[in-house]
């Protein structure tokens, strides 16, 4: 089965992510394999350069080709993008300042991204 994350509510990413989804993908034993993880609000900032959950993430997405997306609104919003909010959802907003393999896009951009995958369920956190 394949997965994809959305981290919505106030510190899934550094709880839920963190502290069950990432040890155990770093072990081999979450079960299921995943495709993407898409972060909104301030769950984006555990995807910054020197975060240690973000850099531990970035290194698994790597191994197992997982993509790691975050909001394009919400990085522009935390400085963590380059862009204008008129560029959000086109695909042109840049993501800076977060560790490797991150992008930046809205709903367009997941949908194109995870769409060939095959995805079986998206999980909402």
């Amino acid at each position: 089965m394949k997965v994809a994350y959305v981290f919505t509510t106030a510190n899934s990413a550094t709880y839920k992510l963190g502290t069950m989804i990432l040890p155990q993908l770093e072990g081999g034993s979450h079960g299921v394999r995943v495709a993407g993880m898409m972060f909104f609000d301030d769950n984006i900032f555990c995807l910054r350069q020197g975060d240690p959950v973000g850099e531990r993430l970035a290194k698994v997405a790597q191994e197992q080709g997982i993509l790691l997306m975050v909001c394009d609104q919400c990085a522009l919003r935390r400085g963590l993008a380059e862009g204008d909010f008129s560029q959000c959802g086109s695909g042109e907003v840049q993501a800076k300042g977060l560790v490797e393999g991150v992008v930046a896009g809205c709903f367009p951009q997941l949908y194109a991204a995870l769409g060939s995958v095959g995805v079986d369920q998206v999980i909402s956190l």
